[in-house]
């Protein structure tokens, strides 16, 4: 009688936390940890941590192979500036992660990650960690796990940006390996991944134009190529139908 007093007196009684609750302060807290921890080392030398986050991304747990990929992308996001700054020791642990033998959550954290470092970094200097990584990606886009397909999807399409004319040649090589993968999973079973590979197909779609050396190819044959050109930009759900129906 005493409490249901006070809960009348506007003081309300005291609830039981429910588990969704406990979780999120959990997270909270974590994220909360992991934030005073960057804005010190903004501070101090960032050294020590990635000397840690290596020995992490090597470690034989999986869980924390996943956890320093993420780790890696926190600080991606935090201190972009030192990141540049350690930039081949982070490409090189995020490439060692993206071919995991093991575990498709180390795989998929290190794409994510990825993606915003190359974001961060536009592109540059990537060097041979610009095959590596475009090799990689490019057997993930047909993965059975549709979070892998999806982040795979965003991140060849970032490559497309960046490949430069350093490694135009070899990426335009590997856009044409991949145009089947393009082309199916227009119509992928997840949306989000469908929506994915159409950006990603029209960010690779220059890649595919026809060269000055093939202009020995017949009058149809490049209207065909030029037809092909346009509908990967505006209409690829109909490029796709036709070169599944091989009208094209």
């Amino acid at each position: 009688m005493d409490q249901m007093e006070k809960g009348t007196l506007g003081q309300p009684l005291p609830m039981a936390t429910t588990q969704p609750e406990r979780k999120r302060t959990s997270v909270m807290s974590f994220l909360s940890k992991v934030s005073w921890k960057l804005k010190f080392q903004k501070r101090e030398s960032l050294k020590n941590a990635f000397s840690i986050l290596a020995e992490k991304a090597r470690d034989p747990n999986d869980k924390k192979r996943h956890m320093a990929m993420r780790g890696l992308g926190t600080m991606a996001c935090e201190t972009p500036d030192k990141v540049r700054k350690y930039k081949k020791v982070v490409l090189d642990l995020l490439v060692h992660g993206l071919y995991d033998p093991v575990s498709t959550e180390v795989i998929h954290e290190s794409m994510k990650t990825l993606t915003i470092i190359l974001g961060k970094i536009q592109g540059k200097s990537l060097g041979s960690f610009f095959v590596d990584i475009t090799l990689q990606t490019r057997t993930l886009l047909d993965d059975e796990n549709d979070h892998l397909r999806y982040s795979a999807f965003i991140l060849f399409g970032q490559l497309a940006a960046f490949a430069g004319r350093k490694w135009k040649k070899f990426f335009t090589s590997q856009v044409k390996q991949t145009q089947d993968s393009l082309l199916i999973h227009l119509q992928d079973r997840d949306p989000h991944v469908a929506t994915a590979c159409k950006t990603t197909f029209r960010a690779c779609s220059p890649y595919l134009k026809e060269r000055k050396e093939n202009s020995f190819q017949s009058e149809e044959e490049q209207r065909n190529l030029k037809l092909c050109r346009q509908l990967s930009h505006y209409h690829p759900e109909l490029l796709q139908f036709l070169y599944a129906n091989k009208i094209l």
